[in-house]
């Protein structure tokens, strides 16, 4: 019977890259991941690096690790992530006042300029000048979510990692410590077990009886084919509600109704953003909502008719175009933080998850993760643990 030293559940981004990461150290792993092609919030994310929105010194530190990270991410991978630079416009509403919504962005790290209107429909001629007050624009990185992943999973494989594609359906557990996981088809074993299933997390951990203070929202959005019609930026809202949402969600008064059937905790937020691909295709979303079943029933009609209304009013060229409407889980933790390291009073099982801003915390802290598991000393790995919210 053959053993391994870390089983990795999910093939994500944040699976594929831990799981390269601890085989670059010199463990044997085994990535198990449910779907033969990529689905989940790396599939259908907007793939942003936010390198400007760093607030603390962690975010600030982690974001720039992961900038630099990317750059040569490609080379490393020996793999095109599309890696490439771009410019963000947040639009400001009509309603709201733009020197008081600029304000609020005054304790980033990069402060986005704040632009008249004029400007930001010279920046993006999509933009329907009747719709906004005004603009905030910095500039962020992109990388392609599937190419990303992809090129994690093919690095994983060259260096000898095992990747099944396999159900997990619950946790092996000897004496006090999990040993290894069940599947649908057969049992496999492993000194160390680690969570990177996103937005399923919580709900799996819960299944084996393991708590965990990582939660998810429903993230629906719209997906174009290939088109002519050019974006030349990233165009979200300044004022973007899902933040809200999550935050006020993931409070201990709320973690008892987490457990809770069928509970929706608050009114379902839009968001109407868009970014295009290098491919042509375009992303426009997104509607988040905070229900505590994984496997909730979303109408997707009314959800499109939604998304395709608050997009049209501020680029009114994509309101009508052909697309198809996706749905995923979306991982968030209490602090905007991931979740990193060993499960508190459990032997043997790990969470790698709640990434805010996965693309660009992921490569980072993944290496770093990996790194502290091989014995290297980690202030910052040891700040992330679940241990924290004790």
């Amino acid at each position: 019977m053959k053993s391994y030293d870390w089983i990795v559940v999910g093939g994500g981004i944040t699976g594929a890259a831990l799981s390269y990461e601890l085989a670059k150290k010199g463990f044997t792993v085994l990535l198990l991941e449910k779907y033969p092609t990529l689905k989940g919030a790396s599939r259908y994310s907007y793939a942003i690096l936010p390198y400007w929105s760093g607030t603390t010194d962690l975010t600030n530190q982690l974001f720039q690790e992961g900038k630099e990270r990317h750059h040569w991410l490609s080379e490393e991978l020996e793999t095109d992530t599309q890696f490439r630079e771009l410019d963000l416009l947040l639009t400001i509403a009509l309603e709201d006042d733009p020197e008081k919504i600029a304000a609020a962005f005054n304790h980033y790290n990069t402060v986005p300029r704040l632009i008249s209107v004029q400007e930001a429909c010279e920046i993006e001629p999509l933009l329907n000048k009747e719709a906004i007050a005004g603009a905030l624009t910095v500039s962020h990185g992109h990388v392609s979510p599937e190419a990303t992943t992809l090129a994690y999973s093919q690095a994983l494989a060259r260096l000898g990692g095992q990747i099944e594609i396999v159900e997990v359906t619950g946790l092996v557990k000897t004496g006090d410590s999990i040993t290894g996981v069940y599947t649908t088809t057969q049992t496999y074993h492993a000194a160390n077990v680690v969570i990177c299933a996103g937005g399923i997390s919580r709900y799996f951990l819960k299944s084996a009886g393991i708590p965990t203070r990582v939660y998810f929202t429903h993230a629906e959005m719209l997906e174009t084919s290939p088109t002519d019609l050019q974006l030349h930026t990233t165009v979200m809202p300044a004022v973007q509600e899902r933040f809200e949402c999550e935050a006020s969600t993931s409070t201990v008064e709320f973690e008892q109704m987490w457990d809770e059937p069928d509970r929706e905790f608050v009114t379902f937020s839009l968001d109407a953003g868009a970014i295009q691909f290098k491919n042509g295709s375009i992303r426009i979303g997104q509607i988040s909502r905070v229900l505590s079943n994984p496997h909730a029933k979303i109408d997707a009609a009314n959800s499109e008719i939604a998304m395709r209304t608050e997009i049209g009013k501020v680029l009114p060229a994509l309101e009508n175009l052909p697309a198809t409407w996706h749905h995923c889980l979306i991982a968030y933790s209490a602090d905007n933080l991931p979740l990193i390291g060993a499960i508190p009073n459990q032997e043997g099982i790990h969470i790698f998850s709640g990434f805010s801003s996965p693309f660009a915390f992921v490569p980072p802290l993944a290496k770093r993760f990996a790194n502290y598991l091989a014995g290297e000393n980690d202030e910052i790995i040891k700040q992330l643990s679940p241990s924290r919210f004790i």
